[in-house]
């Protein structure tokens, strides 16, 4: 049921429409958007991407004014990378189209059926960032 569920949402928020962006740059975009300032390399890793790839995806975000390169005050051969603001409303919108596609999806369901789906949903959230910070202390320890 649930990957059922995760596939629904999939095609849910994919008539939501992402363009003009990929999959992979919508990534990029959620990543700059936490960890603003960061550098190739470090965007390479998260994405569990080589260098060159991504900064072929910054190249195409930047040419739609998604994505702000920026010297680093470190390192003058090290880029840092920021989402512009035209990224960030970009993002805003995307969570708006989306909010709304569910909205309408919700407002079919019984209020009962609403409340259990926001208390499992919850519960699975707090489960899944345990998992996360587990994991990443189990990176931790053997790095």
């Amino acid at each position: 049921m649930t990957s059922e569920a995760a596939e629904l949402l999939e095609i849910l928020w994919g008539r939501a429409s992402t363009a003009p962006v990929s999959a992979s740059q919508l990534r990029v975009l959620f990543i700059l958007e936490h960890n603003e300032g960061i550098n190739l390399r470090t965007l390479a890793d998260a994405l569990g991407s080589t260098p060159p790839s991504t900064s072929r995806l910054c190249d195409r975000l930047q040419a739609v004014g998604y994505v702000d390169r920026r010297p680093s005050s470190t390192s003058r051969r090290e880029l840092r990378l920021f989402l512009s603001p035209r990224g960030t409303s970009f993002l805003e919108e995307l969570r708006t189209r989306r909010e709304q596609a569910l909205e309408a999806v919700l407002a079919q369901m019984p209020a009962a059926k609403r409340k259990a789906l926001a208390e499992g949903l919850e519960a699975f959230c707090a489960a899944a960032a345990a998992q996360m910070h587990e994991d990443d202390t189990m990176d931790a320890r053997t790095a």
